[in-house]
């Protein structure tokens, strides 16, 4: 029984073998590619909703908000790290052109003076500031993803764009909530926003 093992498993570790020879190797997305677009304009994207749940945290002494802050923070902290660790693998530079300030706009991205008035404004104000904002700024990551989700990427950016797909869309349900237990509603969508995104 033994010797008859040895070379079936012979065979089998041949087979192996032939299978990731002609397996064609995933080359890394090149300077122009949908992957490397997508990495460093969502780490732009990141960082600024870094800054706002920061400075919210510094204002609100409220809990339930503090914690939706925190879980954006560490989260989207995470997945900068994690999209620069890419950019490195492929042998691309972590900075870029960016999003010019109009399509960061269409992003559902705020203007340095809307972030930096959250920690100029009262508690009660500066909470809706950031709601309103980050509700905004969350919309347009959904349109950001979009692409992606298209498919024709590598597997683990499409997964990470399913990763913020689903988280955002619940904050977004959280964070409107959030809004109207204080009187308040959302801003408009940001202009990049499809009408079949808003209700995600």
């Amino acid at each position: 029984m033994r010797r008859a093992a040895v070379p079936a498993l012979l065979v089998l570790v041949t087979l192996v073998a032939a299978a990731l020879l002609l397996t064609p190797r995933l080359m890394p997305p090149t300077e122009h590619s949908r992957e490397v677009r997508f990495v460093r304009e969502m780490i732009q994207h990141h960082t600024q909703a870094v800054d706002m749940a920061l400075q919210v945290r510094e204002q609100s002494a409220d809990a339930t908000l503090r914690t939706v802050a925190l879980d954006i923070l560490l989260s989207q902290q995470e997945q900068i790290g994690q999209m620069r660790g890419w950019l490195t693998l492929w042998h691309r530079p972590w900075g870029g052109p960016g999003m010019s300030a109009d399509h960061a706009r269409m992003m559902g991205m705020a203007t340095q003076a809307e972030v930096n008035r959250i920690g100029t404004l009262l508690p009660a104000q500066a909470e809706v500031q950031f709601l309103q904002l980050m509700t905004r700024h969350h919309q347009g990551a959904l349109t950001m993803v979009a692409p992606v989700l298209e498919g024709r990427v590598q597997p683990a950016v499409e997964a990470l764009a399913r990763q913020i797909q689903s988280t955002q869309a619940a904050e977004i349900r959280l964070m409107t909530t959030l809004l109207a237990d204080r009187g308040a509603k959302p801003l408009p969508a940001p202009a990049g926003m499809g009408a079949g995104e808003h209700q995600h």
